[in-house]
């Protein structure tokens, strides 16, 4: 059921942001116990208005996407209905007669945290619009809930590093670690075009690891442990060294076969043009892959992924 109103002139009750997200090394193996590094992108955003619904009912929609829900009918697994259920179970309080706005600039389905931004985002418009405050760890607690819809069993570290809005190193099941660099990383990422959902791959790792478990629980630890130097380059302002981690990470995943031609032929445009490294970032498959650049080689960096097929390249800086 879509919407047609669109932007009211009427002054929103609140409003809640979220950036986008990017895996620096780590994914796949985060699943089942080890560490990953995460980042978040403010390039890319969501954003949640929430107004007075002048007919008394609660409704969600998603004008990016042709979506919208009324949250009373919406089915149990619906994604923009679970997040204001969530948060009114959590609160006590029954549906409000309220029409959440959601926008994103955030691609979907390309291993840059849509769904979290977006459910962090109308989580955060919704407790504004409630009056109450929640700390990163409550909502990034709710927002995984939301996340179980989009990746069956998800890692958890979409939801964490969105809600705290800085980089943080990941293992599941323990607290959150923010972490500190020895210099700015300027990384771009380069969209393949193509929709990869995380939980599809995540599913075909974990029948991977079922058929043949030696092998792909040796792939995690290969993985854990360029994390483990991943974050001694970091914090050492070492880009030469974090370049070769970020190389011998895609590595592994092509081993555990979450890479793809487009993906490929990306990362090597971008490390034959001058960047220091360069992986997949994400479910692979399709979706997003990163680079890690200098200043001198950015502009060439940029074409030659354009060249090689990227639909858009985007920049951020981790610091």
């Amino acid at each position: 059921m879509a919407f047609s109103r669109g932007e009211t002139d009427v002054l929103p009750l609140a409003s809640g942001r979220a950036p986008g997200k990017i895996i620096l090394c780590g994914e796949h193996a985060v699943v089942y116990g080890r560490p990953a590094i995460a980042v978040p992108v403010f390039q890319l955003q969501a954003e949640a208005m929430v107004y007075p619904d002048p007919e008394g009912v609660c409704r969600v929609e998603a004008p990016d996407i042709g979506r919208g829900v009324v949250v009373a009918t919406a089915a149990d697994d619906d994604p923009l209905a679970c997040p204001v259920r969530l948060v009114c179970t959590a609160l006590g309080r029954p549906l409000p007669p309220w029409r959440v706005l959601v926008r994103s600039a955030i691609p979907v389905a390309s291993g840059l945290g849509s769904g979290a931004a977006v459910a962090t985002a109308m989580a955060r418009a919704l407790l504004a619009a409630f009056g109450v405050s929640w700390s990163a760890a409550e909502l990034a607690a709710l927002v995984y809930e939301v996340e179980k819809l989009h990746h069956g069993t998800p890692s958890g570290i979409d939801n964490t590093v969105i809600a705290y809005g800085q980089p943080v190193w990941f293992v599941r099941g323990a607290a959150p670690e923010p972490f500190t660099v020895g210099t700015t990383f300027d990384l771009l990422i380069g969209d393949t075009g193509i929709a990869s959902p995380t939980r599809l791959t995540v599913a075909d790792v974990r029948r991977g690891r079922e058929a043949d478990p030696a092998r792909f629980e040796a792939l995690f630890d290969r993985i854990a442990a360029i994390v483990h130097e991943a974050r001694q380059a970091l914090a050492a302002g070492d880009r030469p060294r974090l370049g070769a981690l970020m190389n011998a990470n895609h590595e592994v995943l092509l081993a555990l076969g979450v890479s793809s031609p487009e993906l490929e032929r990306l990362c090597a445009a971008a490390r034959a043009a001058g960047a220091w490294g360069a992986k997949l970032s994400g479910g692979g498959r399709g979706g997003n892959m990163i680079a890690l650049v200098d200043d001198q080689h950015r502009l060439q960096v940029t074409e030659a992924l354009l060249a090689a097929g990227a639909r858009r390249v985007m920049a951020t800086t981790l610091a």
